[in-house]
């Protein structure tokens, strides 16, 4: 309704929405208000752009890039963002489009891929051994690995996911299901493809998801100089969101769990991302400091999940390369570094800053962390009992 209103109010001016709201309403989604399958926000909103995720990316590219004369309805190459076309619409003549059915086969369960297999080479042996006469002479050329995977990845990145239309998914469960698991499939930056929907007679087009944010790049963003206090046109209002998060500290973002009932990783992704040691004590430096009523007690010390802080796959390039949707279920994953100790002496250190009392962990707890025998978990809750 608002972006309706820009529009109104300035014709002609480009309109980019953005923020959790915007997220989670990219593709056709369920509206628990009207109890109904609704379009995607870009349809009803006529915005020319939607940015997903937290999005510090893409906000400062199209920022430089309208600033140069560029229009909004005109960026089409930023990760993390999505827009409407005309149907068909393809950036250039190399792109190919797939049905999402290649990748999750609706209306059945399949037992659960290797993350790591070779999807690609175990087609093509599929396809030869399906070959009638094994003795025809076929034309072979030698390809390193290193060539392979390129053309792989170069082929890859220019394929896109179709997924079913709105009109489809509005009326049945299962392909509304199987739309949303797909989404979830390419929600890894390292590997995941544009996804496309159609509503009506236009497209809605989901560029991959962003890459994520460096520890250096996370301190950037937490150290800006905010006001750490409502506008001041609220006056004296009492509003209870302000009353929640005004002594809270948020320490990283994403979540590997990978539960089916969350929308974190549809807004973060699945990799961690994790502020330093010295930013986060700061940040509780400058609440003791600086924001009123401070009466020594840190509310929450955490994020999306709370111990997660500093936890991630132990190789770049498996993590790059993984199409799990969690690094916990079945099972705790052979490949997760999942060490405490950062985040324990994060924990004593809040704890001993002067002026601190007592730090709170209001945020969510992975409690089938505490049963992987290879970390510090146990460490960990003996930690907080103890020094929180």
């Amino acid at each position: 309704m608002y972006a309706q209103r820009c529009r109104e109010a300035y014709p002609g001016v480009g309109v980019m929405i953005g923020s959790i709201e915007a997220s989670l309403r990219r593709i056709a989604h369920y509206d628990y208000w009207s109890d109904k399958v609704r379009q995607s926000v870009l349809i009803t909103s006529k915005a020319d752009i939607l940015l997903y995720g937290n999005a510090e990316r893409a906000l400062v590219e199209i920022a430089h890039r309208v600033a140069k004369g560029e229009k909004l309805s005109e960026i089409r190459d930023v990760r993390g963002t999505a827009f409407i076309v005309p149907h068909g619409w393809q950036p250039d003549a190399d792109w190919q489009e797939m049905d999402s059915s290649v990748v999750d086969l609706p209306g059945r369960i399949d037992p659960h891929l290797n993350p790591y297999e070779d999807t690609s080479e175990q087609a093509a042996q599929q396809q030869a051994s399906a070959n009638p006469d094994p003795s025809a002479p076929q034309p072979i050329r030698l390809l390193s690995a290193q060539e392979r995977v390129a053309q792989r990845k170069a082929q890859r990145a220019k394929t896109v996911i179709r997924i079913p239309a709105y009109e489809a998914v509005a009326h049945d469960p299962v392909l509304y299901a199987h739309a949303s698991r797909t989404l979830h499939l390419e929600s890894n930056p390292g590997n995941a493809r544009a996804l496309v929907q159609l509503h009506g007679e236009r497209d809605v087009w989901l560029n991959p998801p962003p890459i994520p944010l460096t520890t250096e790049e996370m301190d950037y963003v937490f150290g800006l100089p905010y006001a750490r206090n409502p506008h001041p046109s609220y006056g004296k209002a009492h509003i209870p969101a302000w009353e929640m998060i005004k002594f809270s500290v948020n320490i990283m973002r994403g979540c590997f769990g990978g539960c089916t009932f969350c929308s974190i990783t549809e807004h973060e992704g699945r990799i961690i991302q994790s502020r330093s040691e010295e930013s986060i004590l700061k940040e509780i430096e400058d609440i003791r400091d600086k924001t009123p009523g401070f009466t020594g007690q840190i509310s929450d010390l955490g994020g999306p999940t709370a111990n997660m802080y500093r936890l991630h796959c132990k190789d770049k390039n498996i993590e790059s390369s993984c199409r799990k949707l969690s690094c916990v279920y079945p099972d705790i994953c052979e490949n997760l570094n999942t060490d405490h100790t950062h985040l324990i002496q994060l924990y004593r250190k809040a704890r001993a800053l002067p002026g601190v009392k007592k730090i709170n962990i209001q945020s969510g707890l992975r409690y089938d962390r505490r049963s992987d025998h290879r970390n510090t978990s146990r460490n960990w809750c003996n930690t907080m009992s103890a020094v929180i």
